[in-house]
């Protein structure tokens, strides 16, 4: 009673057996009540919507917003993966034909590193037999390598040689994968070019 209203704003524990409340009281602990309140209000203003269904409002924006940041990604795939040639049946300017076999090399721009190996995927699919080599750099320029070699090629062309070399180019160490998917990275993205080149260097007949 001598208390009266607590407002509880921590519940830790400090040693075995004793655990530590941190609250406020009275006219202090009203005063903190009352902003939260003013706080939540204009909350759900900005959500249009009452209090009481404001989690369930924040809880679709952000499924709404998954949903736009997977669409977006989707269409930023495609685009890195279109080829300024590639539509209305044209041919993808960034493939050219070396030691008579194709190879799709894209120094791409707005691409996450995860996505790389789904895109080179896509273009060794689209390629039907060749190499694909992807590069996209980061906000601080440090560059992500993907090699994929479609499996006929794979003997001949390893893909893990081949982004060892790429990463060297790239001011990194290592990399690697399997014959026919490699990947590495290093922070020299401006070299890009320059590796592309080391790896279309290493490219062998079947």
């Amino acid at each position: 009673g001598d208390i009266g209203l607590i407002n509880s704003l921590s519940d830790s524990g400090v040693a075995a057996g004793v655990r530590r409340l941190e609250a406020l009281t009275g006219k202090v602990a009203r005063k903190s009540a009352d902003h939260q309140i003013a706080i939540a209000k204009s909350a759900a203003a900005e959500l249009k919507a009452p209090i009481e269904e404001m989690p369930a409002r924040i809880a679709a924006l952000l499924d709404e917003r998954k949903k736009l940041e997977r669409e977006l990604t989707d269409a930023r795939k495609k685009l890195a993966m279109g080829g300024s040639g590639a539509q209305a049946g044209g041919a993808d300017d960034d493939v050219e034909t070396i030691a008579g076999i194709k190879v799709m090399a894209k120094a791409l721009s707005g691409v996450d590193a995860k996505d790389l190996r789904s895109l080179a995927d896509e273009g060794k699919k689209k390629l039907g037999s060749g190499i694909v080599i992807l590069l996209t750099n980061d906000a601080d320029g440090k560059a992500a390598l993907v090699v994929g070699v479609t499996p006929d090629l794979a003997a001949a062309n390893n893909a893990v040689a081949m982004v060892q070399a790429g990463v060297a180019v790239l001011g990194g160490k290592g990399g690697g994968g399997r014959p026919d998917m490699a990947q590495g990275g290093g922070p020299n993205g401006g070299e890009a070019p320059v590796a592309i080149v080391a790896i279309k260097k290493m490219v062998k007949p079947a």
